[in-house]
């Protein structure tokens, strides 16, 4: 038997290397051999720091008798969720048709077309409680396929015509203030009025639906700030925190946030950075612990000698020479350095990288964390060099110098634009609003006038059978590619004045509005942009040669939706207008310049004086 797995990017498919299931990666041959034999697919899904897939592996694909059976009958197909997100977003969906409880491991089971008949996560190795063993699935499965094929491929393709059905969405309008204010309202309904956040259990942090109540709130909707507010509090309070490294786990099994599933992953931790950091803007003297704790996670933990962030850390290590789940994060921080840490998945994954780097350097320059900012431009450093190729394409993940075949996809695009963007306000460096810009210029001419696009187009191998998922708008622990483009190009008609931007971003929101307004919990990230759209443009450039000027900490404490902020020095202005960034264009002299659509108030040269406008600008 073949290993074909011990040279994979995917540290996830090179820990299933040695199993004694003959495992093929994602690829066109795992195909070709099950058409060549003629033999359903198992097409396994899952991820380095997931611990179910990690129970499952050590009761069923070690397993050498199972093992057996499943290589004499089916072609297995091993598949890191996070390198292909797309394979991952398309065989969810057409798993949804066999079973509501959807995560991971994602079982499911293909014909030789890669069409869907069967799927569900975790099967136990023995029955329990009335669910079947995993080789009670294995045998009717076969069966199905042995004695009813024609009818098991008609349902595969029943089940394919109606996800392609699904996948046609009819475009809507912006949501106007009573969508919102409904929108509000069910947000309401969720809230756990005893421990926080939305839901029971599992409880997810829900950071998207977080942001989007940010923004409500930076517009003076004190309801949404009263929510956001708490829900922020009761979980930097909860057992989803770590109080000694600071970073937060994944989700907890219990409505009171305790019992966590103690993976951490890089977009939450981005996502909440962000999220502590913009309710620290609203209610200064807030957060500021939290964002403390996030951000040392992030450079202490996460970082890779790269500079690029790992894309997550397992629930699992070793203490005491027993393999336990949480055990490490028991101990305080003395007894810690006594162990071996939970390993990091050191994937580079370019989109997650994209939310870090934004994060970082939006909380280094409210902070005034030069560190914080330093760590962002290390990440977008080593991804302008490494995930760029040679034509302009965005590469989706690399590990320790060694690049994935995987396809970018949207949110890659969509997420390292934003996050390049945040880094030019921050630092007032051109070289990363250029490369954001031709980001979102690549995915504006690979798309249509209903959306964005992706440069190279869809993973290949799904493409080629037509089950690449036109338009992906699933949201879930972090935005859609849509809506993270859509946010990319809101930001760079700001600085640029071009209209192309703002109208391809609205297009994109009029494609998701009919889906996020009745539900706001799942579409937090495109509800937030929308909010931002329905505002009027806001652009606050302070020029200075000081940075630790009176003037330019007023500025690093606005949040307006609708608006964005940025410090440059009278250089960096001038290099910014001839780089195409209008916003900068004349904006030599050091002052502040508050703009509404590029039409400017008298600059300011007095802290108090912009404090007093920026008061006036936020009263409309």
């Amino acid at each position: 038997m073949s290993n074909r797995l011990s040279d994979a990017v995917s540290p996830y498919l090179r820990s299933h290397a040695e199993n004694p299931v003959d495992w093929f990666p994602w690829s066109e041959d795992a195909f070709a051999e099950a058409e060549r034999r003629q033999v359903p697919m198992l097409v396994s899904i899952g991820y380095s720091t997931c611990h179910w897939c990690h129970v499952m592996a050590r009761e069923s694909f070690s397993d050498p008798v199972l093992a057996g059976y499943l290589n004499d009958n089916f072609v297995a197909v091993k598949v890191d969720r996070e390198e292909h997100p797309d394979v991952d977003s398309s065989y969810l969906a057409a798993a949804g048709a066999f079973t509501e409880n959807l995560g991971w491991p994602l079982n499911v089971f293909v014909t030789p077309r890669g069409r869907t008949f069967f799927a569900g996560t975790y099967w136990p190795p023995q029955p329990v409680a009335g669910h079947p063993s995993f080789r009670q699935v294995l045998d009717a499965v076969l069966d199905a396929w042995n004695g009813r094929r024609e009818s098991v491929e008609d349902n595969a393709s029943r089940v394919a015509e109606a996800l392609a059905a699904h996948g046609e969405h009819s475009r809507g309008s912006l949501p106007l203030a009573g969508e919102f204010s409904s929108a509000m309202d069910e947000l309401r309904g969720y809230e756990d009025t005893e421990f926080g956040g939305f839901g029971g259990a599992p409880k997810f942090p829900t950071a998207p639906v977080l942001l989007f109540l940010l923004q409500r709130g930076s517009i003076g909707e004190t309801d949404a700030l009263a929510l956001v507010s708490r829900t922020l509090a009761a979980i930097a309070a909860s057992d989803l925190r770590d109080p000694v490294e600071g970073g937060f786990f994944r989700y907890s099994t219990m409505r009171d946030w305790t019992e966590p599933h103690y993976e951490r992953m890089l977009y939450d931790n981005a996502l909440l950075l962000r999220a502590y950091t913009e309710l620290e803007q609203l209610e200064p003297g807030s957060s500021l612990a939290t964002i403390a704790g996030i951000a040392s996670f992030l450079l202490g933990v996460m970082r890779l000698p790269s500079g690029g962030f790992a894309s997550a850390q397992d629930s699992e290590s070793t203490v005491d020479g027993k393999r336990v789940e949480g055990g490490y994060y028991a101990l305080d921080a003395a007894a810690r350095a006594t162990q071996t840490p939970p390993a990091l998945d050191a994937k580079v994954l370019t989109g997650w990288n994209g939310l870090a780097i934004e994060a970082l350097a939006l909380a280094g320059f409210v902070c005034e964390r030069p560190e914080w900012i330093d760590a962002a431009r290390g990440a977008a450093d080593y991804l302008i060099e490494n995930h760029i190729a040679a034509n302009g394409m965005l590469l989706r993940a690399s590990i320790e110098g060694r690049v994935s075949n995987a396809t970018a996809t949207l949110e890659d695009y969509g997420m390292l634009a934003a996050g390049l963007l945040r880094l030019a306000t921050a630092t007032g460096e051109p070289r990363y609003a250029v490369v954001a810009q031709s980001l979102v210029d690549a995915s504006m001419a690979a798309g249509s006038a209903a959306s964005f696009g992706v440069p190279g187009g869809a993973d290949p191998v799904l493409a080629s059978r037509g089950l690449a998922l036109e338009v992906d708008p699933s949201e879930g622990a972090y935005p859609s590619g849509l809506s993270a483009m859509a946010a990319a190009a809101l930001v760079l008609s700001l600085l640029t004045a071009h209209a192309p931007y703002r109208e391809a971003s609205i297009a994109a929101m009029e494609l998701l509005a009919p889906l996020a307004v009745p539900r706001p919990i799942a579409f937090g990230g495109a509800l937030a942009v929308a909010s931002a759209l329905g505002q009027p443009a806001g652009q606050l450039v302070v020029v200075t040669s000081d940075a630790d000027a009176a003037i330019a900490s007023v500025a690093r404490r606005w949040f307006r939706s609708g608006a964005i902020t940025a410090i440059v020095t009278p250089a960096q202005a001038a290099e910014l207008a001839i780089a195409g960034f209008e916003l900068f264009a004349g904006r030599q002299a050091d002052a502040a310049y508050l703009c509404r659509d590029f039409v400017c108030r008298l600059p300011l040269t007095d802290a108090a004086e912009l404090q007093k406008a920026l008061g006036a600008d936020d009263q409309g």
